[in-house]
């Protein structure tokens, strides 16, 4: 008796330290909602602060209804060998949550701040310019539906690209850890179709000729700070992934090791990689324009933490360096062409998230070590063999499992938020009149400016004098509209 009390105790013990490091981890990440909007703001003109602040209070509490009604159930509903590796069927509207089996409401929290942060991504390219109706529906769509679908494909124990599925793809399945691709590629792609239906901000370049004139952020301090906000709350994404900190491995196997260490590795393979990448950018734009950019090295820092988050758990230090390095190189190649092909994204979003959460993705399927898939995947069991890293050693299993989670991401986002973008802007419903564009969405839709010395325009200016870039730009997208 007095071992099976002392047994109780311990699981008692270990099951309520596990959930305050899950419900921690949970606060860490929605604090990355605080840096989303400080970075938002920050990046878009002072005429649209408002409207983008809005726009990231809308998908906090949007996704919170929406995937407590039926988010969570399409990405982790199961229903025992009946369960479907496509879309949850169960658990809506937290139905049997908390269970004894499965999922309890620590999870829940912790999963709802992942989704939020997937419809933020997307904010940020449709900035300036989209009707906040739309939005709303965009945020619900997303969050409610499109996202938890890829959650269920990868971290569901029964989706078709999960690693701990019981007939995993290529004998590996896709190693997402903290969602490279099922977080920041969703969101990425999703603003990528946003920003091209629409088309670009009002003098972002000329009709005619197609130069590009900048339009920068009006406040670089927000910026920083929405970064360094954001990279606080890495550390609950990144780490807070392993969701169990109390998992011991075999003693003959590990001498010292369990999830703990595990965490500690994974918060500082996101640090190196996040550092990397802004140093690399910072330099590598230095190079490019010959200046320093505090911009630029903010969205370095950004795009190295993006391109980790799928492998942070089962690389080496040295390699998270290396992901940093070339993460910096895709993102300065993408807004080079994203320029030159006329492409307008206010934050980089589609590029950073889309493009760097492509490369996390295929780095994890080339560098993941075998020892460290194993601690993360199978607690460190002894005699188990699975797929690693390609250039480690591991074979093509892994790699091929990746690039088939990059390639159904994008073509399932594609597929079903492309058609609801061009559905709106057919229905005249996704892009804000030409006049209102011009004067800015915070007078033109939120009833002010914010901030109190914001220089109100004139009651009788034209449009064309507020826009100064081209006039051809500003005729042709309003005989768009009234035609």
């Amino acid at each position: 008796m007095a071992v099976s009390i002392s047994h109780s105790w311990e699981t008692s013990v270990a099951d309520s330290i596990n959930s305050i490091y899950l419900i921690f981890s949970a606060y860490l990440v929605f604090v990355m909602q605080i840096g989303f909007a400080m970075l938002c703001a920050g990046s878009v003109r002072a005429k649209s602060t408002l409207n983008i602040m809005l726009t990231n209070v809308a998908d906090a509490v949007i996704g919170a209804i929406s995937y407590y009604l039926f988010g969570f159930a399409f990405a982790f509903g199961t229903a025992g060998a009946h369960s479907n590796p496509f879309i949850g069927t169960t658990f809506f509207a937290l139905k049997d949550i908390p269970n004894e089996s499965s999922y309890g409401y620590p999870y829940f929290l912790y999963q709802w701040a992942f989704a939020i942060a997937a419809a933020g991504i997307a904010s940020g390219s449709i900035a300036e310019r989209t009707q906040f109706g739309a939005y709303l529906i965009f945020s619900t769509f997303l969050t409610g539906f499109v996202y938890p679908v890829v959650v269920h494909w990868v971290w569901s124990s029964v989706g078709w690209l999960s690693p701990n599925s019981s007939t995993p793809l290529f004998g590996s399945g896709a190693i997402d850890f903290a969602g490279s691709g099922v977080v920041h590629l969703v969101g990425g792609v999703a603003g990528l179709w946003g920003s091209l239906i629409e088309g670009p901000r009002l003098g972002r370049f000329d009709v005619l000729s197609g130069k590009p004139f900048p339009i920068r952020g009006h406040n670089p301090t927000l910026v920083v700070l929405g970064t360094f906000l954001l990279s606080f709350g890495w550390f609950g994404f990144n780490p807070g992934s392993f969701t169990k900190i109390l998992i011991s491995y075999p003693d003959d196997a590990h001498e010292d090791g369990g999830n703990w260490t595990g965490v500690g590795r994974t918060a500082v393979t996101t640090m190196l990689a996040g550092s990397t990448g802004s140093l690399v950018t910072l330099f590598g734009r230095r190079m490019l324009v010959g200046h320093w950019d505090v911009m630029d090295s903010c969205n370095g820092l950004l795009a190295g933490l993006v391109s980790i988050t799928s492998g942070c758990s089962v690389v080496e230090p040295w390699a998270a360096i290396f992901c940093g390095f070339c993460s910096a190189w895709v993102l300065i190649g993408l807004n080079a062409l994203a320029v030159r092909l006329g492409f307008d994204d206010p934050l980089e979003a589609a590029q950073l998230h889309g493009g760097c959460g492509a490369w996390g993705l295929i780095f994890t399927g080339l560098f993941a070590k075998e020892e460290l898939v194993i601690q993360v995947y199978d607690s460190g069991k002894i005699g188990v063999t699975r797929p690693f890293g390609l250039l480690m050693g591991g074979g093509w299993g892994l790699i091929g499992a990746q690039l088939a989670e990059l390639v159904a991401i994008v073509m399932w986002v594609s597929i079903t938020i492309a058609p609801l973008f061009y559905f709106l802007h057919r229905m005249k419903l996704l892009r804000i009149p030409v006049d209102e564009e011009l004067a800015g969405l915070d007078i033109s839709c939120h009833g002010g400016y914010a901030y109190i010395d914001h220089v109100q325009p004139e009651e009788n200016h034209q449009p064309e004098l507020l826009f100064s870039e081209s006039d051809a730009t500003y005729r042709s997208i309003q005989a768009e509209q009234h035609s």
